[in-house]
């Protein structure tokens, strides 16, 4: 009987002190866990810059300064607005490294760029929608547009594309598609009054409104060269029209830094904002429409 007690006594003893070791196991394991999540949870490749650079296309950026200005004042860290003068630099520059966010397109543009490009920046945030005019400075009319006359269009695809459904729209030519589709002058169906379409840098057509009768120019393109959209234009898109949400411009990023929570923090609480809307609408006249 005693020897069977001892052995039950030992049995005890070796069960017992297993549990303490597979507790105590279990508790020096659980700091790795923690380090682990942790380790998962710090992956912001933003987070330790003190310089976000964000490329833009134009002069005309005061929406953007006050953002800026209001992030440095909350977070400390700076926003470095770099200006690029063509459409595809910044997107360019994006996929260099050189700029960490733009915004200066629209969601058709990407989305082109990227077929074309094979490369698949992403947008994080909508802006604004601005729509293209029709501008000229020889004429206050279309109506008085002669037949022959000279007409300057953006020469990269998607503006281009928008461009001749702009003028289909304003009744002087019939072109093949829906508007969104990518189209080029092949795609005119008709042009009884043999207008002259002159394809340009979308930076050049505002510029060329001494050499041809009428231009088709971009918002901000209008905006730089001094001109009010909703005033100065003598046709302007109509952007409540079905579809014109892919012309919604948006800020837009590469695939390591789309969950970026600095970016999450700049686009909710200091560009999606009461203050930028006011902004966007003073510098605009109402042209570019806010769409958060």
């Amino acid at each position: 009987m005693k020897n069977i007690s001892k052995i039950g006594l030992g049995l005890a003893l070796i069960l017992g002190l297993s549990a303490c070791g597979a507790k105590n196991n279990e508790s020096a394991k659980e700091p790795e866990a923690e380090t682990t999540t942790e380790a998962k949870s710090d992956t912001d490749p933003l987070k330790d810059k003190d310089v976000i650079k964000l490329g833009v296309v134009g002069e005309n950026n005061e929406a953007w300064e006050d953002v800026a200005k209001r992030y440095k004042e909350g977070t400390g860290k700076t926003i470095e607005i770099v200006t690029f003068s063509e459409y595809r630099e910044p997107n360019e520059a994006l996929l260099s490294g050189d700029i960490d966010i733009n915004a200066f397109q629209h969601k058709k543009f990407l989305q082109d760029f990227n077929e074309v490009s094979g490369s698949d920046i992403v947008s994080i945030a909508d802006t604004s929608i601005a729509p293209l005019g029709i501008y000229s400075s020889k004429i206050k009319d279309l109506a008085d547009l002669e037949d022959g006359a000279r007409i300057a269009i953006p020469d990269d695809p998607t503006n281009g594309s928008r461009s001749l459904f702009l003028l289909q729209s304003a009744g002087l030519i019939e072109v093949e598609g829906e508007d969104g589709d990518s189209i080029t002058l092949n795609e005119i169906t008709s042009n009884p009054r043999n207008f002259e379409i002159v394809e340009l840098s979308a930076s050049q057509t505002a510029r060329s409104l001494d050499d041809v009768d009428i231009a088709c120019v971009n918002s901000g393109m209008a905006v730089d060269a001094g001109f009010i959209p909703t005033e100065d234009a003598i046709y302007l898109e109509d952007h409540n029209e079905p579809g014109k949400d892919i012309y919604v411009n948006i800020i837009a990023t590469t695939q390591d830094k789309k969950d970026s929570p600095t970016l999450k923090d700049l686009i909710d609480n200091y560009y999606h904002t009461d203050e930028t809307k006011k902004i966007v609408d003073e510098t605009t006249k109402g042209s570019s429409i806010p769409v958060w």
